[in-house]
């Protein structure tokens, strides 16, 4: 299967257990870097065994990456915008929203965690600079790229998660855990959340 970019897609295939997909990318994990109380993000809830509601399951229940999704459902490009960012001798970690250009308003929210060792110098290198989307960085450098969907999780949002969307606490919205495959080595786990529709 192919991205809108004519690039491979992995999807998560039946001999991968749960126990062994949580082992590698974990929502709880990923929370945990900048967050001592994941309450304060939210409160998580797989859906996986059932569809979300059509326009979030179009969002996101796919082996694509969210930033040409989130362009092409609401017809217009992206900007990054990194809340905290942070690094130590092996891994990158940042935590970011996603803004349309037009507006401004805000689309998605995210924690990425990169491997460094798996990404060539050059997308490294702007990744790090953080001012492209993700995905953006690695279409450009031709990065070869596989997607894996993990998780489709509900999401109530918690006080940090409703003031960055501007909506009441405790609205629901859905997200979901990846991994991003480069070169074959898994690179970057993770976290993306999109903005309730009903407030775009």
């Amino acid at each position: 299967m192919n991205d809108p970019n004519g690039n491979p897609s992995r999807a998560v295939t039946s001999s991968q257990t749960s126990e062994d997909r949580l082992s590698r990318v974990s929502l709880d994990s990923l929370i945990a870097v900048y967050y001592a109380d994941p309450k304060e993000l939210g409160a998580f809830q797989s859906v996986s065994a059932t569809p979300p509601p059509a326009a979030y399951n179009h969002l996101l229940n796919h082996n694509h990456h969210m930033t040409v999704t989130v362009e092409a459902y609401y017809r217009d490009s992206v900007n990054v915008k990194v809340l905290r960012s942070s690094r130590n001798a092996t891994h990158y970690c940042r935590e970011i929203l996603l803004t349309l250009q037009k507006t401004n308003r805000v689309v998605q929210y995210g924690i990425v965690r990169l491997n460094l060792a798996t990404i060539a110098e050059a997308p490294r290198s702007e990744i790090l600079e953080e001012k492209k989307p993700l995905g953006r960085v690695l279409i450009e450098h031709q990065v070869l790229r596989e997607i894996e969907l993990f998780d489709l999780v509900r999401v109530t949002c918690g006080s940090a998660l409703a003031r960055l969307f501007s909506v009441a606490e405790g609205t629901t919205t859905f997200g979901r855990t990846a991994m991003i495959y480069c070169d074959r080595e898994p690179a970057i786990e993770l976290l993306e959340i999109v903005t309730p529709i009903d407030s775009i």
